[in-house]
């Protein structure tokens, strides 16, 4: 474990640092919000784009992988909301609550770190978490907190879903990657370079970003974020563990990639659905701090174990 955590020092470490200059107001939350704009539309874009072109559908998707982290990730979102609502919350706050029990970090953490730790095969599992992320719970939260306030699902929800998806850089990255990949275009070189230039910027920016933007998070309800970072740091991984090797039966490095991205902290973007909703967003935002922190140990942990698999 110990060869594994210090490989994952240094993401860590990049976290750090764009912590101690959001915290120091060298770099402002204005500076963060602009430096996370490039990273997320271009850098990270660039680096799925060029991952998803050197890969067929066929090694990306795989029916069984994503019925088996559906399953173990529904598991944990129906756990958490249901602690939710014996405690009289919302649904809007229900659904916040679930989508930080299991929404992990894959995007800018995940897809750079996983990389590094499994090796280059598991980029394919990556990008079919987090594409399952996205069109699924990312637009069951949109649902669920518009038909609770509206009283009704009306075609507006479905449409702003539909359009939320289509503009999603990440989601189209991956898909035109795969289209060009497809259709087996050759990559110029100039091309290439350029990709590689600019997704080069996107692990140090993304790292950066994510640690400027803990700069800003709060540590309030205290017991309310270690539930939810219990649920998404120990619940998640071990649900998914059980119905990838136990219930569907995933080949074991999948299933070791699919785990070790459920270990993964909160996602920040939760945070920028509940600002955006105006729900619990402080309630989130000490969940990304307090999941961010312990996943230094824990993240190593799951990456351990998922070796003896």
């Amino acid at each position: 474990m110990l060869a594994i955590f210090l490989k994952t020092l240094p993401f860590f470490a990049l976290i750090g640092l764009g912590y101690i200059a959001g915290r120091t107001r060298f770099f402002t939350a204005e500076a963060t919000a602009w430096l996370t704009r490039f990273v997320f539309y271009f850098a990270l874009s660039a680096m799925l784009f060029r991952f998803a072109a050197n890969l067929s559908l066929s090694e990306v998707f795989n029916w069984s992988f994503v019925l088996a982290y559906l399953s173990g990730t529904a598991t944990v979102y129906l756990l958490a909301t249901g602690v939710a609502m014996l405690r009289r919350l919302s649904v809007a706050e229900a659904a916040i609550e679930a989508q930080c029990a299991v929404t992990g970090n894959v995007g800018f953490l995940g897809l750079p770190m996983l990389v590094l730790l499994l090796g280059p095969e598991a980029v394919g599992p990556n990008m079919l978490v987090l594409s399952t992320d996205l069109i699924v719970f990312g637009s069951l939260v949109v649902i669920l907190i518009t038909g609770s306030r509206d009283g009704r699902l009306s075609p507006a929800v479905f449409r702003t879903v539909a359009l939320g998806l289509i503009k999603n850089p990440m989601i189209v990255s991956i898909v035109l990657g795969l289209g060009w990949s497809a259709l087996h275009l050759p990559t110029p070189a100039p091309m290439r370079e350029f990709l590689e230039l600019l997704s080069g910027a996107a692990t140090p920016g993304a790292l950066f970003v994510i640690g400027a933007s803990l700069a800003a998070k709060s540590a309030e309800r205290l017991v309310i974020a270690g539930w939810l970072s219990f649920c998404k740091l120990f619940l998640h991984p071990l649900a998914v563990a059980v119905t990838s090797l136990m219930v569907f039966q995933v080949d074991r490095y999948s299933a070791g990639v699919m785990i070790a991205a459920a270990s993964l902290p909160v996602a920040g973007n939760v945070f920028m659905l509940a600002q955006h909703y105006g729900v619990a967003p402080h309630r989130v935002s000490a969940a990304i701090l307090v999941s961010t922190v312990a996943s230094i140990v824990t993240v190593s942990l799951a990456v351990a174990l998922i070796g003896n698999l």
